[in-house]
Formats: structure tokens, sequence, C-alpha cells
């Protein structure tokens, strides 16, 4: 059994207050096409959203035309705490856990399944992206030295995680400062993460610009 939480908690300030993933893109939420998705995939057997605690009632009426099984959960005050608390409420019969961000409406039937095919195999995986542009640290406002972009990566998601070994790694998280994805978990535990190469599509919609952008492309698909 496939399981996938959403974790879709995040206030959305750098979007001016209103929570990103409930902003209409065309003729609906955004957390919806990206909860559709996942829907739609016949691997996936049963979807968590985790959203902020005010706002469940609102999720749980926009999250109605999916045909899986699904719940709502509240988040917490990080991405790793509102992970936890989707992942508490995945059966403990699932043996596999997707996790996706809700603002990355558009990542592809073609990647889910090869994530989870690559969990199948190596227990652990994650999209990334190759960077191509050249990076530099900055201090006091100058560039300081630059980095090889040689075995860089942009991390995207779904991460996938063999629904044992992810429990394992929240356990072990406890006291650990917060990892901002939950391939940083899998370090703490020694676990190897298998790269999904991800595509320029499957961009996460964080600012003014992302969310042009995507109005765009969905003008366009629609």
């Amino acid at each position: 059994m496939v399981a996938v939480i959403i974790p879709a908690a995040g206030s959305g300030s750098r979007l001016g207050g209103l929570p990103k993933q409930m902003r209409l893109l065309g003729d609906a939420p955004m957390l919806l096409h990206t909860a559709q998705v996942f829907d739609r995939h016949p691997a996936v057997s049963c979807l968590v959203v985790v959203g902020p605690p005010k706002n469940l009632d609102l999720i749980e009426g926009m999250l109605t035309s999916l045909k899986k099984p699904y719940q709502v959960v509240a988040g917490g005050a990080t991405r790793q705490k509102s992970v936890q608390a989707g992942l508490k409420a995945v059966s403990d019969s699932t043996s596999i856990v997707l996790i996706h961000d809700a603002a990355r409406p558009f990542v592809s039937a073609q990647i889910i399944t090869k994530v989870i095919e690559s969990t199948e195999i190596a227990g652990a995986a994650a999209v990334a992206m190759p960077v191509t542009d050249t990076v530099r640290y900055g201090e006091e406002g100058s560039f300081t030295n630059t980095i090889s972009r040689d075995e860089l990566y942009a991390m995207q998601t779904p991460q996938g995680f063999k629904y044992d070994l992810l429990q394992q790694a929240f356990c072990q998280a406890e006291g650990v400062s917060q990892a901002t994805d939950d391939v940083a978990l899998m370090g703490h535990i020694g676990q190897p993460v298998r790269i999904v190469e991800g595509d320029r599509w499957n961009v996460k919609i964080t600012t003014q610009s992302d969310w042009e952008w995507a109005q765009q492309v969905w003008e366009k698909r629609a």
C-alpha cells in the first residue's frame, strides 16, 4: 500500500499572507490540483493532507471530489512536525510513504511512478534536479568562493520511503535540529536515498513571480 502525505500547513507569508495552497489556480485551489495528481495515480492507495489547525474544515471541503480515501490532520509549527503528524495518521499496513509539497501542482505521474519503483528497490528515493547555474558563497554583500556544481542537486518532491524506515527516522529525530526535508532525516539513520531525476515543471510555488508563472502554465494547459 502506498500512502501520500501532503504537508499544507504553511502560512504563505511570501505570497502576502494568504496560504498559497488555498489560492485558486484556474478553477480550483492549488492544493486540490496537487492532491488530484496522486488521487489519479493507480499505485496510490490513500492520502493524508496536513493543514493549519484553523483551516481543517476548509481543506476538508476542498477535497470532497477525491476518489480515494483521505484524511485531513492538523500540522505543527515546522514542516518536520507536520510530516510527523501526517505519518501518525498512516496505517501501519502501509509499505511506502510518499511526501509531496502542496505547492508543487505540476508533478507528473511518471515521476511519481519512478519514485515508488526506486523506493521499492532502495528503501528511500527522492526527486532532484542537477544544479546547472554557477553557485557561489556570499558574505557581507559580496561574493566569496565559487562552489563546484558537479554532483550538486536542487531537491524536489515527492520523496519516498519504506514505512518502517520513515518511522525509525522520526523516532531518532527527537532532539535533532529541524530538518528541511525528509532526506535529511534519512541521513541521521545512515540510510542512502536514491536520486530520481525531476523536471523543470515540478516547481514549488513560493513567490509572487512563481504564482504568476503557475497561472500562465495552467491557462495554457486548460
